[in-house]
């Protein structure tokens, strides 16, 4: 896939127990923590007991330019808070610089969801960011089935963060 914005500065953070994570840019309005996307990932590892390798890019973009993405690859044209790209389906046995999928936010959605579910905007972020990696590694919620299985894993993994993090998701 081919993004057209600019790259702000490239964080690579050390390899973790489900893959290694690059933030392609950062918000204007918050900053990510490590330490909070690494507590994430492993609580998502241990949770569903899969070992991953490969890259997973993590990057925001503009409502507009997600909108755009949203229409190509979903067939919606609307804007929406987080798409979630795999390029594998397993992703077993890639080399740390493979790209396994990608992870694409909006800022400006982060912002007002915050707001409205009354969370601060890293909460809300590390919510789309177990989400979206969920999606990532097969989960979905198209039936009431497949939503309550992904929605049980959420919960666990938002448990995880509090107690280990203090981060609490609304």
């Amino acid at each position: 896939m081919n993004f057209e914005y600019e790259y702000h500065k490239t964080i690579i953070f050390k390899k973790i127990s489900l893959f290694t994570h690059s933030l392609l840019n950062s918000p204007a309005s918050f900053t990510p923590r490590p330490e909070l996307i690494e507590v994430i990932f492993r609580a998502i590892s241990e949770q569903i007991d899969i070992t991953q390798t490969g890259t997973v890019n993590v990057a925001f973009l503009s409502d507009e330019e997600i909108q755009e993405l949203n229409k190509t690859h979903r067939g919606i044209d609307k804007t929406t808070d987080v798409l979630s790209f795999h390029y594998f389906e397993d992703f077993t046995g890639l080399e740390d610089s493979e790209i396994a999928g990608e992870i694409i936010m909006s800022e400006a959605k982060i912002l007002s969801q915050a707001e409205e579910y009354e969370n601060t905007s890293e909460a809300e972020f590390a919510k789309l960011l177990i989400h979206s990696t969920l999606h990532l590694l097969g989960y979905d919620h198209e039936d009431d089935e497949e939503y309550k299985e992904m929605h049980t894993e959420e919960q666990k993994i938002e448990k995880i963060l509090l107690e280990k993090m203090g981060v609490r998701i609304q």
